[in-house]
């Protein structure tokens, strides 16, 4: 039974460690991972600078500033007509979504100017607010001309986008791409998704592939990068987006709402990078121009009269554009990443095509690993707590936790992103659960040892011991104490007749009988010699009627001995009587022995007398004596016979005795 509740024990211990332990890897993951994993990625990732390859145009507040903001449709043709017709780049990503009026002549030369182009991939936004059966014909169209060709299916009928695209634009753009930008984390887009969390913010990663209606659309970067290789079909499996042609493979992770089925995304997780260091604005991670200065520097070299400050269009030749507008307001197109609280979107978007054209992405360690080391950091932070002390376990714990944050930092240098804090906030759980079962199992094992001692020891010694166990010493101090010694008549001749079995019984019987009347009475048992009792009464625990209670712990003794007599007849065992013989003095008591072997006891000349007087006992034929000393204190509750001028062996002097015929208990 004891064995059964021991493991019963140690399994709800475990068990409940497993729930502490869930709770702290999803308060951490939900609340401290997002920004720890922004600190590693600002910090060891984005370990590179922007290609230079790679310019963006940005309409920001200088831009605005000079020409008042909004910008007619004009404005928007000699942007596009520059790179057209003077500067040569691979090809131009337009992160803008402008409203088209087909109406006005402005918003239809934008269009031509946009049909004029082969090198540029539009943007466009999929719409939340699609239903089945909605807008089908243009979904049709707009799939022929854009989708990706690839041989994945899914069991979904629809996704949850739609598009919203003026005909003129859908007739005229060459290339459409999504510039969709999740603002979660892959973890906190399932907890919202749920109504558990509202998410961080933090952008994480990327959307590279969309699902609308049954088909497949790439994003913003990906459509210029599948331009720049000529390549339109890709492969789409669990771990990875492929394109064909070049056999880049994408990492992502597919995540769809279980509840509708319908919304499907592929998520790749952005490899930032370092700040360029030709930026207009601090927050950009590649070469940046104001809108403003390319308008400039286009009509000046359309009027034949360029300008010492013109743009040269020579320096885009070959390189990746991108286009798009970062002007201060709650507006704006900024979002908050691990770089920046406000990261320009076109900054974004060029980031994860730069990603795509090196094949640098951001990884994530896989599961399996990542449990792995959260069960070694917690197994060696169990065995720290376990297998050594305080100052020892909390170094070894810094140690370890400093070498896992290198781990963590040289795995994000890499491009590998593992989970810091989750493991940290099971360490923590495990220290504070450590100590609290180390303290619980050390505290029920010190019960366990005071129990097993106490068979050896009294309790009351015990405690004394337990109470001074930092401050254990040899030495002690002096006190008047009353010792009581009882032995067995005829003890030797009567084991020579029975069995040492037999013996055993019967003593272990007798003690067992004697030693909760000592204890009734605040007497101590020092020792048992033999058949023989040593009690002290006074020292360790403290009583001013330690001389009264000692005899009445005697007579009381007497008494029990007349019933183990009947008994033991009854039961066909030898007859036994014992003789009771006690003294009041002055002792030593205290530990004695080695520093490394002591004994808790009393030593002098008091504790010898009562020794000697208990063997008088035989010659007078009595069962309790007491020496003059102690019947001063009893007088007044004992009759007694006086006993005079005694030779006690030892002693130069004769002295009294007193044999006590009957005592008054309740005095």
């Amino acid at each position: 039974m004891k064995k059964i509740k021991h493991k019963l024990f140690y399994l709800v211990s475990f068990f409940i460690y497993c729930i502490f332990a869930l709770v702290a890897i999803l308060l951490s993951l939900i609340y401290l991972e997002p920004e720890l994993k922004g600190f590693f990625i600002s910090s060891f990732a984005a370990s590179k600078v922007g290609s230079p390859n790679i310019i963006e145009i940005v309409i920001d507040d200088a831009s605005i500033g000079k020409y008042q903001w909004p910008w007619p449709k004009y404005m928007y043709t000699e942007l596009l007509d520059y790179f057209h017709t003077y500067a040569k780049p691979k090809v131009i990503g337009f992160d803008l979504i402008p409203s088209i009026n087909p109406m006005s002549k402005a918003d239809v030369d934008f269009v031509k100017q946009v049909g004029k182009m082969d090198n540029l991939v539009t943007g466009f936004i999929p719409d939340e607010s699609f239903s089945e059966g909605s807008n089908d014909k243009f979904l049709n169209d707009f799939k022929k001309k854009y989708a990706l060709k690839t041989d994945y299916k899914t069991t979904e009928i629809h996704s949850g986008y739609n598009i919203h695209i003026p005909k003129l634009y859908l007739d005229n753009s060459k290339y459409f791409g999504s510039v969709k930008i999740s603002k979660n984390s892959i973890f906190e887009d399932i907890l919202s998704a749920l109504d558990i969390y509202s998410g961080s913010g933090i952008v994480f990663s990327t959307t590279n592939i969309v699902k609308i209606g049954d088909a497949y659309y790439p994003s913003l970067p990906l459509k210029m990068y599948l331009y720049e290789n000529s390549a339109n079909e890709v492969t789409i499996n669990p771990e990875n987006i492929i394109v064909n042609k070049t056999g880049l493979k994408i990492p992502h992770n597919l995540v769809s709402n279980a509840d509708i089925q319908t919304d499907i995304r592929y998520y790749q997780n952005i490899r930032y990078q370092n700040k360029h260091n030709k930026f207009v604005k601090s927050d950009y991670t590649h070469y940046a121009l104001s809108a403003y200065a390319i308008i400039d520097s286009y009509r000046n070299l359309k009027a034949g009269k360029p300008q010492k400050g013109d743009i040269d269009p020579s320096i885009f030749k070959d390189a990746v554009v991108f286009i798009g507008a970062n002007i201060s307001g709650p507006s704006a197109d900024v979002l908050n990443t691990p770089m920046s609280e406000r990261h320009p979107g076109v900054d974004v978007q060029a980031t994860v095509y730069d990603n795509l054209s090196n094949n640098q992405f951001m990884h994530t360690v896989g599961f399996g690993i990542q449990f792995f080391v959260l069960l070694v950091v917690s197994l060696l932070t169990f065995l720290s707590v376990f297998r050594l002390k305080l100052l020892k376990s909390m170094l070894s714990i810094l140690m370890l936790d400093t070498l896992f944050f290198g781990l963590v930092a040289f795995c994000a240098y890499c491009g590998y992103l593992m989970s810091f804090i989750v493991p940290i906030s099971v360490q923590l759980v495990t220290l504070i659960f450590g100590y609290s079962f180390k303290f619980i199992t050390e505290n029920r094992n010190k019960e366990k040892i005071k129990q097993a001692m106490g068979k050896y020891l009294s309790q009351d010694i015990m405690k004394n011991v337990v109470s001074n166990i930092d401050d254990l010493k040899l030495g002690g101090k002096r006190a008047v104490v009353t010792v009581l010694f009882s032995d067995i008549r005829g003890f030797t001749s009567l084991s020579e007749k029975m069995s040492a079995e037999e013996v055993s019984m019967i003593l272990n019987e007798y003690f067992a009988e004697m030693e909760p009347i000592i204890s009734k009475y605040n007497g101590v048992i020092n020792k048992f010699i033999g058949d023989a009792v040593m009690a002290i009464f006074g020292e360790p625990i403290q009583d001013v009627n330690h001389p009264k209670n000692a005899v009445k712990c005697a007579y009381e003794m007497l008494k029990k001995v007349e019933y183990l007599r009947e008994k033991w007849l009854y039961e066909g065992k030898p007859k036994i009587e014992i003789g009771v013989g006690i003294n009041t003095g002055e002792v030593f008591i205290g530990n004695i022995g080695t520093e490394n072997r002591m004994e808790y006891t009393v030593i002098g000349d008091t504790v010898n007398l009562a020794s000697r007087i208990e063997s008088y006992n035989k010659v007078y034929k009595t069962n309790l004596l007491v020496s003059s000393s102690t019947y001063e204190y009893i007088a007044d509750i004992a009759d007694v016979i006086k006993i005079s001028e005694v030779h006690i062996r030892g002693k130069a002097k004769k002295m009294d005795i007193y044999e006590v015929l009957r005592i008054d208990k309740d005095r």
